[in-house]
């Protein structure tokens, strides 16, 4: 039987934790005081809630041929936009414009979470995560993340689990 949330999961009321709790899916939210100079929102919540950067994971738009497509790495770690390409099918992959990503997502910046996306984009999640038992990505806002299972996450995501982060 799934956990039922707590207040504080009820009250965080993004779309990522409302996709959360209509799955049914088990999540912990954990909440941080975000420092808008911070110069690296994914760092920052490893920080503030004491979490080792391998587990705590950014979710970052990208452009793969033409059509956006979500990728999610850990913050430790960047991207490989190649990999992210091959992992899809296309040949060429580049950073989305951030305004198009906000206004795709319903997300802003720093606080894209891959759940409860405005529009539903392709999503590959780095293979690392399948190495813990939890993980934590962006509940919807900075200063907000959601922690459950890499499976969950690529359950609710579609994901493709794929090599895509580099150390």
């Amino acid at each position: 039987m799934p956990k039922k949330p707590n207040k504080k999961q009820q009250s965080a009321g993004t779309p990522a934790t409302v996709a959360l709790t209509a799955a049914g899916v088990d999540f912990t939210v954990h909440s941080y005081d975000h420092d808008p100079s911070h110069p690296s929102y994914g760092e920052e919540a490893a920080e503030a809630m004491g979490v080792s950067p391998d587990r705590v994971f950014k979710t970052l738009v990208a452009d793969v041929d033409g059509a956006l497509t979500v990728a999610v790495v850990p913050v430790a770690g960047s991207l490989d936009l190649k990999a992210l390409a091959t992992a899809v099918g296309g040949k060429r992959a580049a950073m989305a414009d951030p305004a198009l990503a906000e206004r795709t997502t319903g997300y802003v910046r720093g606080g894209i979470s891959p759940l409860g996306q405005r529009k539903r984009l392709p999503t590959v999640l780095d293979a690392s995560a399948s190495a813990h038992a939890t993980i934590c990505v962006s509940a919807g806002r900075r200063g907000l993340e959601v922690e459950l299972s890499p499976t969950s996450l690529a359950d609710l995501t579609a994901a493709t689990l794929a090599p895509i982060g580099r150390a």
